[in-house]
Parts: structure tokens; sequence; C-alpha cells
């Protein structure tokens, strides 16, 4: 059992060798399962009767609707599944179109296409802008591999140009966004991108920033962030480009439009959220968790609050110390997803620049006691958050990040006082 707790503690146990292993392992039962899926189906539906890509259907159902020149009928939930199940078919699930209205202008644009191009254009576009997003974290050289000197940080550099291609498509959160036909992707690729550029080009990180607004529960903690360690010019661009996207978004649709997406919020609040239709299970919440155990609605509306209230807190002092940046960014990436009380597996993807920033900082300082057990864990922990929450009522997603989250928090306020790790060791060991 002391053998065992120190592999833990000290992260020895993950080696290269098993970090490939079950890299390699999970992406082929990934992709297999994903082949499965779409050879098995019959035209657009799966073998459970649901669209391919499933959620993408009801993004593509409200492009028809703006293309139709009726930008306000995918809030309105009767007429949305309608043109689902025209689309799909009479026995197709009622899939809700749950975005602000600004999100309209992309639905639109993939409406141009038939349905099996459009969701494949989709992910991987989105696919691509986040794989770019951890390349930009990680700092990954762009020379060919022949020209990388062989000194031992070149030699560092190669390993992890090796490696780090197959960690990302390996993550299991990608493959749970790509069966929903999800934007993680693209949520994850904003918020990286954003806090890649935040010192480098802060009118572009406040861009993205505001580009962030059509998933707006992530932003709750982004304008206290950037208000609090005094990048009011990213704050300003974020705004500015919240505020042109609403103008752009009334031009072209209507000022009616935001009446009806407020009017639908109360079926996402109180059905989806509050009555669990959607499954509990599903949702990686604190607010989900304690509804799982029978709390009511506003006892799990004061555990989240109290928990919005210390990760503002616990951000507003790191974001104003002297810890590393990475540390900065990842601690962001995580109070983003734990934040909010609506939040899914497949938003995990949140979590992997979270890990691409521990990890740049872990092998510029080293890593701490537990933490390349804690990064291997929540690598790990989409593969298994639902069917666990559904099984045992446990949303495993919460406590990990949690758990991440206060180590992060540890390994700010500490001088690094165990053995440095030589570049790569992480990946190289």
């Amino acid at each position: 059992m002391d053998r065992a707790r120190e592999l833990l503690r000290s992260g020895a146990w993950l080696t290269r060798e098993r970090i490939l292993l079950i890299a390699v392992a999970v992406l082929i039962a990934s992709t297999a399962g994903f082949l499965y899926l779409v050879v098995t189906a019959n035209g657009l539906i799966d073998q459970q009767g649901r669209p391919l890509g499933t959620d993408f259907s009801d993004v593509y159902a409200a492009g028809t609707y703006v293309l139709d020149g009726n930008p306000e009928a995918p809030f309105d939930l009767a007429r949305q599944h309608a043109r689902e199940q025209q689309i799909f078919g009479e026995a197709t699930p009622f899939y809700g179109w749950h975005y602000p209205p600004f999100f309209l202008f992309v639905a639109a644009v993939l409406a141009l296409m038939p349905y099996g191009i459009a969701l494949a254009v989709w992910q991987t576009v989105t696919l691509c802008l986040y794989l770019l997003t951890i390349r930009a974290i990680l700092g990954i050289p762009t020379r060919p591999a022949s020209t990388i000197d062989r000194t031992p940080q070149g030699e560092a550099d190669t390993a992890i140009g090796h490696l780090w291609l197959l960690l990302a498509l390996a993550f299991p959160a990608v493959l749970v966004n790509i069966g929903h036909g999800q934007n993680g992707f693209l949520t994850a690729a904003l918020l990286g991108a954003a806090l890649v550029q935040l010192d480098r080009r802060p009118l572009l990180a406040g861009i993205l920033f505001g580009l962030l607004a059509y998933k707006p529960q992530y932003g709750l903690l982004i304008p206290v962030v950037l208000a609090t360690s005094g990048r009011w010019r990213s704050f300003t661009a974020a705004a500015a480009t919240v505020a042109v996207l609403a103008l752009a978004t009334t031009f072209a649709f209507g000022p009616h439009v935001w009446q009806a997406f407020f009017d639908s919020t109360r079926f996402t609040r109180v059905v989806a959220l509050e009555q669990g239709d959607t499954g509990w299970y599903k949702i990686q919440s604190l607010f989900a968790w304690a509804r799982m155990w029978g709390a009511n609605v506003p006892v799990a509306y004061a555990l989240q609050g109290a928990l919005v209230v210390a990760l503002g807190a616990a951000l507003i002092w790191l974001w104003r110390s002297a810890a590393p940046y990475p540390l900065k960014a990842a601690a962001l990436c995580l109070a983003a997803i734990l934040a909010t009380p609506y939040t899914f597996d497949y938003d995990m993807m949140v979590l992997a620049p979270a890990m691409a920033f521990m990890v740049v900082d872990g092998l510029s300082r080293g890593f701490g006691p537990w933490e390349k057990t804690a990064l291997g864990a929540l690598w790990l922990v989409p593969l298994v958050a639902r069917t666990m929450a559904h099984v045992t009522l446990v949303p495993l997603g919460v406590p990990m990040m949690l758990a991440m989250f206060v180590l992060l928090l540890r390994r700010s306020t500490i001088r690094l006082a165990f053995p440095m790790a030589s570049p790569g060791a992480f990946i190289l060991k």
C-alpha cells in the first residue's frame, strides 16, 4: 500500500510507455465506436433512432429556419421539433435550441450544405482550431523535425512534438464531442487562444473572449479576471465584440428575436436544468450533483452560488499574484467550467487547454506531489463521467476538477522545493 501510494504521489507510474499505451487504446476504441455508429446508421439516423451528430441536428434545423426567413422559429419548442422531424423523420427526439441569437449566423451558414457535409465541416474545422490552440499553448516548434537541434532541450521538444497530437486527439472528451456534434472544440479553442494572446495581443484576446458569448455560461468569471488584473484593453475589446454581435444580430434578424430567445430560456432553466429532464447524470456541475442527491432547487443554487464566489475570490487572488502565467490561465479554464450549473461532459473539452497550461508550467518548473496523477485522472475522467454518475450518482468530473483546482492553487503558493524536472521529463520518463 505504501509503495502504491508513493507511486501515485510522485506520479512515477505515469511513464512515457504507459501514456502511449493508454492514449492509443482510447483512440482506437473511440475511433472504432464512432465508425460503428456511422456504418450501422440508416442514412442520417443511427441505430437508436437519433440523427447522426445528435445535438448538431438542432443547429442545422435552426439554420434552415434562418434561411427561410424565420429566425425566431428555433426558439419555439414546437416549431423547432417539427422542423427536426421534417428533416430526420417523425420519430426524431426533440433537440432544443438553447443558444443566443447571434449563433444563428453560424447555423445559417451550415444549413447551406447537406446535413452530412455540414456536420463533417463543423467538426473538422472546429477540431482543427482546437488542435492549433493546444499546439500554441505548448509552444510546439514549427521547424521541420530534421532541423531540430539534438541538445537535451531539442530532444524534449521532439518528444513533445511526437506525442502532443496523440494526447490531444485521444482525450476522451473529443469522442464525446464528436458523437454529439457539439461545440466543445470551438469553446476550448476560443478560451485557450484568448489566454495565449492575452498579454501578447490584448485586443485580439478580448475579441476571442467576446466570441465566447455564444456560450454565455462560460463567461461568468472572465470579466472579473480581466477587470481585477487590470487588463482593460481586453475587457473593452470583449465588451465591444459582444455589443457588435448584438447589433449585427438585431439588424439581421430584427429585435423580436431577442424576446423569443429570452422567453425560451425558461425552458432551458426549469426543464433541462432544474427538473433534470435532460438527465442530471449528463450534467457535470455541483448544481446537478446536489439535485441528484435530493437537494431542492434553492439549496442547489445556493451551493453553486457559494462555489462561484469561492472560485471568483481565488481567481482574483491568483491573477493579482506573482504566480506563473500558465497557472493563472489553467485556473481560469477550470473555474469557467466549474462556475456554471449547466455544463455537460462534452463541455469538458475546456479541460484540454487547462491541462496544456499545467503541463507547460510542470515542464519548466517540475511537478509537485500528486500533480502528475491528477493530470492523468483529469485526462481520463470524461471517459467515465457520465456512466459513473448514472450508476453511482457521483459526477466524477466535479470532484476531479475541484481537486485539480486546489492543487493548482497550492502550486501557485510555493516555491517548488522538490527536484526540478528536466525538460520533457513528464513525457520522456
